[in-house]
């Protein structure tokens, strides 16, 4: 009995041993995180585990105004019942600029912070379109290779900040959101974002076809981060959160402490009101009280299918529709939504801790469901 216990008890420190100094040291940190917090996955305050940049909110904060019949329109029974069933935190139905509709859940206000998940990969198409916009980028035809040198040589020779953008990138990616082995749990524990970047390999041809992976836009913050010649967050802070009037400070989650890499490919913390901003820019082709913050030719053309085998998908932006009209979405795991429809002046956000059974290329039937009840609410506005 005492030789097996030796055996047993060597062989978990040869493990240990194994997984702190080889290839999967991510996983005891991320069991660490898991056994800190209950959770086998990411979740909507997780952001207080980890290491995070501010992005100041505007020093004059522009709130939005409330529509004449604010909260007058009572929700279809089928989204208050969809609310509770999938745990929903906050739901805004904005039109023509004003709030229709604003409810909070779960002990969540119109302050509280949560985590965007993947809409932050349609903030940083809006920083890679301002650094083109100011030269800093020459175009969506750019080389990843001038700006990291991991990707000059093979196939990685041909892939663009476009392709990153579109996810073109024919990068080797597992997008898995659980706690196994797979390139999306390690880097959303890393401490070293940059070293896990410049590991993988271009597989596959880049700018062939639509395959969605967060390791794209991270490497596009990478790219960005060199070329701008600062923090995503702070270029992010100046282009464009404090000048659409952000009225509370935000925080982008960091690879570490010390000089850290923004989680570019998710996790900015921030509330519901905060998060329609940039739905609003996009619907107003770039504009905000006047000032152009973003070239109207890339936002339209970041709104629009880059492939026509895959049209629920542009430069950063979910596509969507619905009963003819176009529109465009912000999309983060676990249902964190932001959608626009642009010609009926509408919006919807809801903030939540689960999405529910996806039913097309375009969304879950939770997305679908929030669309309708926009709409509905649109056209049960009594005019003056």
């Amino acid at each position: 009995m005492k030789k097996i216990l030796r055996f047993l008890l060597g062989a978990v420190l040869l493990l240990f041993a194994y997984l702190y100094f080889g290839p999967y040291h991510f996983l005891l940190l991320a069991a660490n995180k898991a056994f800190e917090t209950g959770r086998d996955t990411a979740f909507l305050e997780d952001y207080a585990y980890f290491d995070n940049r501010e992005v100041k909110a505007a020093a004059i904060a522009q709130p939005w105004p409330k529509h004449g019949q604010y909260n007058k329109i009572p929700l279809s029974e089928k989204i208050s019942e969809e609310h509770e069933k999938y745990q929903s935190v906050a739901f805004l139905v904005i039109h023509q600029d004003s709030l229709l509709h604003e409810s909070y859940y779960n002990g969540y206000g119109e302050d509280s912070k949560s985590n965007s998940f993947s809409m932050a990969k349609s903030y940083v198409s809006a920083l890679l379109g301002k650094a083109i916009e100011e030269g800093k980028i020459e175009s969506l035809d750019q080389k990843v290779g001038d700006f990291l040198p991991a990707y000059q040589t093979g196939l990685a020779a041909n892939l663009t900040v476009g392709d990153l953008s579109s996810m073109a990138s024919g990068l080797d990616w597992n997008e898995k959101y659980d706690l196994s082995i797979n390139g999306m749990m390690e880097a959303y524990i890393t401490p070293d974002l940059d070293k896990l970047m410049n590991s993988r390999k271009v597989t596959s041809a880049p700018g062939e076809g639509f395959v969605y992976l967060s390791g794209n836009t991270q490497l596009l913050g990478m790219v960005l981060t060199k070329a701008l010649g600062q923090s995503l967050s702070s270029y992010f802070e100046e282009k464009f959160w404090q000048p659409m009037g952000a009225e509370e400070t935000a925080l982008w989650q960091l690879d570490s402490e010390e000089n850290g890499m923004e989680k570019a490919y998710c996790c900015f913390a921030s509330n519901a009101k905060d998060f329609a901003r940039m739905g609003k820019l996009y619907k107003d082709h770039g504009r905000w009280n006047g000032e152009q913050l973003l070239d109207s030719a890339f936002i339209a053309k970041s709104v629009q299918p880059r492939f026509e085998e895959s049209p629920e998908y542009g430069y950063g932006w979910w596509l969507t529709h619905y009963e003819g009209e176009k529109g465009f979405a912000m999309r983060g795991h676990l249902g964190q939504y932001v959608i626009v429809f642009p010609a009926s002046d509408l919006m919807i956000v809801r903030l939540g801790h689960q999405q529910g059974p996806k039913k097309d290329r375009f969304g879950t039937q939770l997305f679908h469901d929030l669309i309708q009840e926009g709409f509905e609410m649109r056209n049960n506005v009594t005019q003056p």
